[in-house]
């Protein structure tokens, strides 16, 4: 059995010019295609959600980790990072020449994922998300660690981050000093602390809300029925920040899906 060589920043980084700006991407292994977007938060990064990854799946695709606009790597469209991601993720695949392809979505991304199939039926060919798509039911929203995402946006301070990370998670342990060494190096990055705040401050999170309700277009989760990808839905069952009760919509009306849920995972 061969050994997989372990990734390197800096041999996989990539950049590709748009006309709003420099987006950023890793490229390791070889095979299909494979998008894999990552989520949102305080020191967040394509790298750092899918590392610790790119050794196995880089044996099976060819692995394209976009890092979204706004996040303190790519650089920033304007507006909120939330919004920009589905069209950073269309330059992307356009400029690629992706016909067809996979992803793997965590939490925002996997929500982007979805929205470009609704734009894009029959690109994607399998999708799989991390938590974070649907709809609370049973559950308040926002989650719990909504708030302390909120309460670091608005005053970032290192033991509020730490606070954020640990409702991340089930196993405390996961929480090194290493982690919230590299998570607070880009989390209060004047850059980056300026992006979150357009998504997570209390004022730019309540207007959001409020466009959403006041808004005549129909919800993501009320278009899942129109996703065409083979999809994989994977959860934690102890997920403090987007609750399990939000799968069981897209559980139910996404044509082609399956949900699997881990236990003792945040």
């Amino acid at each position: 059995m061969t050994v997989p060589v372990i990734p390197d920043y800096d041999t996989t980084l990539r950049e590709l010019p748009t006309d709003k700006g420099v987006l950023r991407y890793h490229e390791y292994g070889d095979g299909p295609p494979l998008v894999m977007l990552h989520g949102s938060g305080p020191g967040v990064s394509g790298w750092r959600n899918f590392r610790g990854n790119l050794s196995f799946f880089g044996q099976h695709f060819r692995c394209l980790v976009l890092e979204f606009p706004g996040f303190g790597v790519s650089d920033d469209w304007g507006g909120h990072p939330m919004t920009t991601a589905l069209g950073g993720m269309e330059a992307f695949v356009d400029a690629l020449g992706l016909d067809e392809f996979d992803v793997i979505g965590n939490s925002m991304g996997g929500g982007v994922g979805v929205n470009y199939d609704l734009a894009h039926p029959g690109r994607i060919r399998r999708l799989v998300t991390i938590g974070g798509v649907g709809r609370n039911i049973f559950s308040p929203a926002p989650g719990e660690g909504i708030k302390l995402l909120q309460d670091f946006t608005e005053n970032p301070t290192r033991e509020g981050l730490i606070q954020w990370l640990h409702s991340m998670v089930y196993d405390p342990a996961v929480v090194t000093d290493e982690l919230i060494e590299e998570r607070w190096q880009l989390a209060t990055d004047p850059v980056a602390l300026e992006s979150a705040r357009r998504m997570y401050g209390r004022v730019a999170f309540a207007a959001m809300m409020k466009a959403m309700h006041a808004s005549d277009a129909p919800p993501q989760w009320a278009m899942f029925h129109k996703v065409t990808a083979k999809t994989l839905i994977t959860w934690g069952r102890d997920d403090r920040v987007s609750p399990l009760d939000m799968a069981l919509i897209p559980m139910r009306l996404i044509p082609q899906v399956e949900l699997h849920v881990f236990p003792n995972c945040g």
